[in-house]
């Protein structure tokens, strides 16, 4: 058996909800771990948007966004096989154990940013990492897009008005991300990467390729972006908080052309929209210091 440990945010999740299809496709014994991450205070689970639930769970009522025409259900590590996995049992038996010869600890982290082969062959393991390349599932691409449809999301009006607007004219998403971005710890791996010119480049060559474009800007802080994007040829997204953060995701998908952010919400945003000759724009540098090369699909036009 193996198991995917779930973390982060929507856009993570679905990196790791896309190797656990990997893996399931493989003929493997896949579980996923979906509560170590996620306790109180900690970001919320969000795949129910498309009508995935732990299978335990699966009975139970979606939220105000709507209910599903299916459900697509995983099956939930349990804590005897989490701890099993990771040798942590705290018993005085194997508390000795582990002083004489050591943890047999069998979770294994992806070893850089970038694909790991060890693990489609790893074999009992817990997978930890955010698994951030399409080379995990691009031969089951087809199956990936077909889960990740929005069957647990009803627009609500307010979202159906932005849809209507998108689907008028040759529309643009563009992902300006702040929030925890700007956060001092973050820095190092942020600063200087999706600045001002980043933008600017993007919006040029998007205007070269698609004169008439529209752009939809899409951020965790609107007001910044309205005071500095806002014009004649922009829509600035608003009434969608972090938490409903998936109503965002289905609006950029439905967008025909994207600029992302160095980020796995709008570089999902992209991968989902639909339009045959999609024009994505992303920063040639993903992080600083880490390579990155692997997040990049053959679309893409780095700047």
């Amino acid at each position: 058996m193996v198991a995917v440990q779930m973390s982060g945010g929507l856009g993570n999740q679905m990196f790791e909800y896309a190797l656990y299809l990997k893996l399931r496709s493989m003929g493997k014994e896949v579980k996923i771990d979906d509560f170590t991450c996620y306790g109180e205070g900690e970001r919320k689970k969000q795949l129910d948007v498309f009508g995935i639930r732990c299978e335990q769970d699966a009975g139970t009522a979606f939220g105000a966004c709507g209910g599903p025409s299916e459900l697509l259900t995983y099956g939930r590590l349990t804590q005897k096989e989490y701890i099993a996995l990771t040798d942590s049992d705290l018993g005085l038996q194997n508390k000795i154990r582990r002083k004489l010869t050591g943890r047999k600890d069998l979770s294994y982290r992806e070893a850089s940013s970038d694909y790991d082969g060890e693990i489609l062959i790893r074999e009992p393991a817990l997978f930890l990492g955010y698994f951030q390349t399409e080379k995990y599932f691009k031969d089951i691409e087809d199956e990936v897009r077909e889960v990740y449809q929005f069957r647990g999301f009803t627009p609500p009006p307010g979202v159906i008005r932005y849809e209507e607007q998108i689907r008028e004219c040759i529309s643009v998403s563009v992902h300006i991300r702040r929030g925890d971005y700007l956060d001092p710890k973050y820095k190092s791996l942020y600063e200087g990467i999706c600045d001002d010119a980043y933008y600017a480049r993007a919006v040029g060559r998007m205007k070269e390729k698609h004169p008439e474009a529209k752009f939809f800007f899409f951020s965790n802080d609107t007001e910044w972006v309205k005071a500095h994007y806002e014009g004649p040829d922009s829509v600035v997204i608003e009434g969608n908080d972090e938490d409903c953060g998936y109503a965002d995701l289905y609006l950029m998908s439905r967008c025909s052309h994207h600029i992302i952010a160095n980020s796995s919400f709008s570089w999902w945003g992209a991968w989902l929209g639909a339009s045959p000759d999609k024009t994505v724009i992303a920063p040639k540098r993903w992080l600083n210091g880490r390579a990155c090369s692997d997040i990049y699909t053959e679309e893409m036009i780095l700047l």
